[in-house]
C-alpha cells in the first residue's frame, strides 16, 4: 500500500514537471533583430494552428488582462507574438511615443514570423496602436512586393485622428488612414465617440482600396477588457473576446488573396497631439449659427432648441457610462438654479441610451431637473461635430453659439460664472 502511495506521488511529480515544461516551452522571450542594429523583445506564445497573431502593444502598455486572453488564444490553436516596442526602444509608455517607432520594425517582423512559421500573419492592437501597424504593414508592402505573409489585420477601438479638436473644428485623420490597402477587421465599441465616427473612417480607410469589416459590440466602452473601471457586462463580453478575435481572423482568412496596390505618398505622418489641453469654456471657433436640435424629452415632448431663443442656453452631450459626464452633472445643475430665474436653461442631449436606462440613472445616481433630450440614432451628435464625451455649447439670447468645450469640468468656476453673467445680462 505504501509502495502504490509513493508511487502514485512519484507520478504525479513527473506529470506536474512535464505541465511546466509545456508551459515553459509555449511561452518564449526572444529579441528579434532589425535592418538598424536594434532588437525587439518579442514573447511568443506557441500553438498548433496556422495563424498567428502579432498583438501590439497600444499607448495603454502591456496589460494584464491581455495574457489571459492570449492563452486562449493559444488554446483555439491561434499562435500569440506579443510585440514590446515600448522597450526595445527605451520610449515610454505614451501616445507620443506611437510616433517615434520605427515603421520599418513592424515590417521587418510580419516577415520574419511568416518565415519562420509559414503560418497567415494578423498582426492585433487596440486604440493608438493602430497607427504604426498600419504604417509598418505598408512599408512591408513596398519592401516585400512578392511576399504574402500578410492576411490582414484586427484593429480594436482604433484612433485615426490627429487629436480632438475643439468644438467647431473639423478633426483630421492621419495620412496613413486613406494610404492604406489592406483587409481590416475592426472591432468597434459602440459606447464611444469613435463610433460614431464610423461614417467618416470606414470611407477613408477603403479609399485605397482596403476591404473594411466592422463588428459594432453593444453595451461596452473602448478599452473595456482593461478598463479597471469595467462593469459585470464589459467582463461578461471581455470573456468571449478571444472567441471573436478568432472568428475576425476567420473572416480575414476567408477573404481571396489578391495583388493589393500601394499607395506611394510624400505626406509625412503627423504627429500625434498628447499634451493635455486646458479645460476652459472657450470663445466657439465653428460657425456659430446652430445645427437644428429638435429632439423630444422624457415625456416624450419634442423640445426645439429654436423656441429657446431670448434665452442663454447651455446644450450639454453626455451619457450616463462617461464617468466626466456624471461628475460634471451636479455643478451643472447648480449653475441652472443660481441662473435659472435669469433666462438661463440647459438640454442634456443623452447620446443614444435608452429611456429606462437613463431614467434609471437619474433616479438612482444624479438628480438633476433640466431637460433631459434622446439623441436616438446619433444624429444631432454628428451634427453638432462632438468628438469627445462630454462636448457642451453655449447659445446666447440670439440663438448663437458663443461658447464651447469637451470634457468634463466644474460648472461653478469663477471664469465660466462671469461668461454666464454676461450674456444673461445682454
Amino acid at each position: 500500500m505504501r509502495t502504490q502511495l509513493l508511487l502514485k506521488f512519484y507520478f504525479s511529480l513527473v506529470f506536474f514537471f512535464i505541465l511546466i515544461s509545456k508551459s515553459v516551452l509555449a511561452e518564449e522571450v526572444q529579441l528579434i533583430p532589425t535592418d538598424i542594429d536594434n532588437e525587439i523583445i518579442t514573447t511568443i506564445y506557441k500553438a498548433k494552428g496556422n495563424t498567428l497573431f502579432l498583438w501590439l502593444y497600444s499607448e495603454a502598455g502591456p496589460q494584464k488582462t491581455e495574457e489571459k486572453i492570449i492563452r486562449e488564444l493559444v488554446n483555439k490553436n491561434i499562435e500569440v507574438w506579443r510585440v514590446d516596442l515600448f522597450s526595445s526602444h527605451f520610449l515610454p509608455v505614451a501616445a507620443s511615443s506611437m510616433d517615434r517607432i520605427p515603421d520599418s520594425d513592424f515590417s521587418q517582423l510580419i516577415e520574419y514570423a511568416y518565415q519562420k512559421t509559414g503560418k497567415k500573419i494578423i498582426p492585433v492592437t487596440t486604440g493608438r496602436g493602430s497607427l504604426p501597424l498600419l504604417r509598418g504593414a505598408r512599408l512591408w508592402q513596398t519592401t516585400f512586393p512578392k511576399s504574402t505573409a500578410l492576411t490582414g489585420v484586427i484593429l480594436m477601438s482604433p484612433k485615426f485622428y490627429i487629436e480632438t479638436p475643439e468644438p467647431g473644428v473639423e478633426g483630421k485623420l492621419q495620412p496613413i488612414v486613406e494610404q492604406t490597402n489592406l483587409p481590416i477587421f475592426i472591432l468597434q465599441p459602440k459606447k464611444s465617440p469613435w463610433y460614431w465616427k464610423l461614417d467618416k473612417t470606414i470611407p477613408a480607410l477603403e479609399k485605397s482600396g482596403s476591404d473594411v469589416f466592422v463588428k459594432r459590440i453593444n453595451g461596452v466602452r473602448d478599452r473595456y477588457y482593461f478598463r479597471p473601471d469595467a462593469d459585470k457586462y464589459e467582463k461578461k463580453i471581455s470573456s468571449q473576446l478571444p472567441k471573436t478575435l478568432k472568428q475576425a481572423a476567420k473572416s480575414l482568412i476567408a477573404l481571396p488573396y489578391k495583388k493589393r496596390k500601394v499607395v506611394i505618398s510624400q505626406n509625412k505622418k503627423l504627429n500625434i497631439q498628447t499634451s493635455k489641453k486646458e479645460r476652459r469654456l472657450k470663445s466657439f471657433r465653428g460657425n456659430p449659427n446652430p445645427p437644428t436640435l429638435r429632439l423630444s424629452n422624457l415625456k416624450d415632448k419634442i423640445v426645439d432648441l429654436k423656441n429657446l431663443r431670448g434665452k442663454v442656453v447651455l446644450v450639454n452631450f453626455w451619457a450616463s457610462w462617461c464617468p466626466p459626464c456624471v461628475h460634471e452633472m451636479p455643478s451643472m445643475q447648480r449653475l441652472q438654479d443660481r441662473f435659472f430665474s435669469k433666462g438661463f436653461t440647459i438640454l442634456g442631449v443623452n447620446m443614444a441610451e435608452d429611456k429606462k436606462t437613463v431614467q434609471q440613472f437619474l433616479d438612482t445616481k444624479v438628480d438633476v431637473q433640466f431637460p433631459i433630450l434622446f439623441d436616438e440614432n446619433g444624429a444631432a451628435l454628428k451634427t453638432w461635430g462632438v468628438f469627445a464625451f462630454p462636448t457642451s455649447y453655449i447659445v446666447d439670447k440670439q440663438g448663437k453659439i458663443r461658447y464651447a468645450i469637451f470634457g468634463g469640468v466644474d460648472w461653478e468656476q469663477e471664469s465660466i460664472i462671469r461668461k454666464i453673467e454676461q450674456l444673461v445680462n445682454e
